[in-house]
């Protein structure tokens, strides 16, 4: 990472230190996404094994750069134990409900391709996917939070609206997480609530490489969560 700016210089040792002195063993962290350059799984073995050497649950999503994510059942046979993939489903750790989608870039944005379109649209129906079983599964707690990990923004400027963050309020979110966005990118950034769903932009440079408490809600679980 240090070939984007001196600033990313020893950034997972930094990450690492401030987990180490922050996480409890019955913390939950969450990493959505651009976890590791490797282009194969067993490539990616050796970064996976450095973020399961750590406390607390460890919840994953699948970044655009994440090549090495392909098959989500081999994924999860291979993680070390207190590790888990969420992929067109949802995760239930005590009250918490995990859920998420990678996401992608708006077709009607500034940079949009022909091809955007359509993976936006199957990346909606991932999201609905993983969004329907967290509901299934918050069902069966009488005060589940719900947290969503997305990796590309919900949004398309700023705080506007989309089918994201549609999907995201009628599902009763409460708190969603998103990465993706580095450097000056940041500047497009929101975090703060939005028609019912606290938003949380947790891109390593955006927080100084330190983990961020989901703790607008006071729970029995401090969620903390690093890009």
């Amino acid at each position: 990472m240090d070939i984007f700016g001196a600033h990313w210089d020893n950034h997972f040792e930094r990450v690492r230190q401030d987990w180490l002195e922050r996480v409890a063993a019955d913390d939950i962290v969450l990493l959505p996404g651009d976890i590791s350059w490797a282009m194969r799984l067993s490539d990616a073995q050796k970064d996976l094994a450095a973020i399961g050497a750590l406390p607390g649950s460890k919840v994953l999503l699948r970044g655009n750069h994440d090549y090495w994510w392909q098959s989500v059942s081999r994924l999860r046979a291979s993680l070390p134990a207190g590790m888990y993939a969420i992929q067109n489903d949802a995760l239930a750790l005590g009250s918490v409900i995990l859920c998420g989608a990678r996401g992608w870039l708006p077709p009607d944005g500034a940079h949009a391709v022909a091809d955007d379109a359509k993976v936006y649209l199957r990346e909606l129906q991932r999201l609905e996917l993983s969004l329907r079983d967290a509901a299934r599964k918050a069902s069966r707690h009488a005060s589940p939070r719900v947290v969503a990990l997305l990796h590309f923004p919900p949004f398309a400027d700023k705080n506007h609206s989309t089918e994201v963050t549609a999907l995201l309020s009628a599902y009763g979110v409460d708190d969603a997480v998103y990465g993706h966005l580095h450097g000056q990118g940041l500047a497009g950034a929101y975090t703060g609530e939005h028609e019912g769903v606290r938003y949380h932009q947790v891109s390593c440079d955006h927080l100084a490489f330190a983990l961020h408490a989901l703790d607008a809600a006071p729970r029995p679980d401090d969620l903390l969560s690093p890009d």
